[in-house]
């Protein structure tokens, strides 16, 4: 049995993002997204009821504060207490999590969606994804970058304007570009 287009992307297998099935999704998502979007002054009450409309989870007392810009929503997944300030991006075309507490910048960019490094596979336009896990009560700054397949541990801290490329420890400090350790939480 073939497997379709949206089945392979779920999976993080090279799948073509121009299929049929995959852009109603998208279409579906920039739906929500203006609806969502347009919902600053509601409260938070309301709003927490419209994420639970598109995203996988969303835990007690998340805030998400429009812009917010995703590609699919239901990939998304956000612990108790998750905190995204003002125009986060989320690439979700396979599944991302937040962990309960976790509180992230304005303007962060996580990305989940990769691209083949071969240019041949590029022009077909295939693409694939690679999970995202951010683990509890991280704190990411204003304007960093996560790349696909990074984990980053509990209690992590990235600092603003940081590309995370690789792994982050539980406990330990990064930043820069590429985001470096430079501390690790005693104890």
């Amino acid at each position: 049995m073939n497997r379709s287009e949206k089945q392979k992307m779920l999976a993080g297998e090279l799948y073509c993002a121009d299929d049929a099935e995959v852009q109603s999704d998208q279409a579906a998502s920039r739906a929500w997204m203006a609806r969502y979007n347009a919902a600053l002054e509601r409260s938070d009450a309301e709003r927490h009821a419209l994420l639970g409309e598109r995203l996988a989870q969303v835990g007690a007392g998340v805030v998400v504060r429009p812009p917010f810009h995703c590609d699919y929503g239901y990939n998304l997944r956000l612990g108790d207490g998750v905190f995204l300030n003002f125009n986060c991006v989320v690439l979700d075309v396979v599944e991302v999590v937040i962990g309960a507490g976790t509180q992230v910048g304005p303007a962060v960019q996580i990305y989940a969606a990769d691209h083949p490094r071969d240019p041949q596979q590029r022009r077909s336009g295939l693409e694939f994804g690679r999970p995202v896990r951010i683990g509890r009560n991280v704190w990411i700054g204003g304007g960093a970058i996560v790349l696909p397949g990074v984990t980053i541990g509990d209690d992590a801290l990235v600092a603003a304007g940081s590309v995370v490329t690789h792994d982050v420890e539980a406990g330990a400090t990064v930043a820069g570009n590429p985001a470096r350790v430079i501390r690790m939480r005693d104890g």
